[in-house]
């Protein structure tokens, strides 16, 4: 193996178990809508098919694990490859959204996670109108562009309130 620098991966071995961990969150992604995630874990189960010992190559071909259940979300107007360049890359996101009352509001945002649920999408964000942390369905997003405005340094800063609020409700509320 030769890898380009900055991409340095130590040989890897799993056992069966983690193998078929891994063909199934695989299989899972394919229900996210993200078409880049959908490539990316197809090229990644490639890569694993053909560099596993025979054993474990048993469990990839005899095609066991099956994410069944799971609906791929609704169309949106949101990119979410987009969204994860976004959040990798700390740039502010312009969104036409609307909430659970169909009120439309312009918002200037700062991603900094994305929640994959069955039928839809969740952008965590720093809302800039609101001045608070905020959830924005991916399906009330009618328009989603990036700015070539940066936040540069705050991403792990503003997960970390995510977190701390998140924690702070579930105690409030008795959960865990």
């Amino acid at each position: 193996y030769i890898l380009r620098p900055g991409f340095d991966l130590p040989p890897l071995m799993f056992s069966i178990e983690e193998m078929e961990a891994i063909v199934l969150s695989l299989a899972l992604l394919e229900r996210t809508g993200d078409d880049e995630l959908k490539q990316a874990a197809k090229r990644v189960g490639a890569k694993i098919a053909g560099a596993v010992p025979s054993p474990l190559r048993q469990t990839l071909d005899a095609n066991a694990l099956h994410a069944w259940g799971f609906a791929a979300p609704s169309a949106s107007a949101v990119d979410l490859a987009q969204v994860r360049r976004a959040i990798r890359d700390e740039e502010k996101l312009a969104l036409s959204y609307r909430d659970e009352a169909g009120r439309a509001s312009e918002r200037i945002i700062r991603p900094v996670a994305l929640i994959y649920y069955a039928e839809t999408a969740n952008i965590v964000a720093w809302c800039e109108l609101r001045q608070a942390i905020r959830n924005f369905r991916s399906d009330r997003i009618e328009d989603c562009r990036p700015t070539n405005l940066w936040f540069k340094g705050e991403g792990d800063r503003l997960r970390q309130v995510w977190v701390d609020g998140w924690e702070i409700n579930a105690a409030a509320t008795g959960g865990n």
